[in-house]
């Protein structure tokens, strides 16, 4: 796993890595608004399934479906794009 800001604990397993990644999403509402509008969820179910290993899966099936979202995403979060892209195989087992 390479950390680029040394937050290692963030990233230790898929569904911290999908929350995190969340955050960062809904941190732009044009971002957050496409997101919704891909994933047909909406923001109440979003709340209550936020938990769930398909709305995570969700989350980064989206950024991986977008490479310039994934490389901001990693940039910001401080990961190499590679680590967000292996948690999204990651998540659920």
């Amino acid at each position: 796993m390479t950390i680029i800001n040394g937050r290692e604990d963030t990233f230790k397993e898929p569904s911290g890595t999908a929350l995190t990644a969340l955050a960062w999403i809904l941190s732009d509402s044009a971002r957050a608004h496409r997101f919704l509008d891909l994933t047909g969820l909406t923001p109440e179910i979003l709340r209550e399934t936020v938990g769930d290993v398909a709305t995570q899966r969700a989350v980064l099936d989206f950024l991986c479906a977008h490479e310039p979202d994934l490389l901001a995403a990693a940039e910001s979060l401080g990961v190499e794009p590679s680590l967000l892209a292996s948690m999204r195989d990651r998540i659920g087992q």
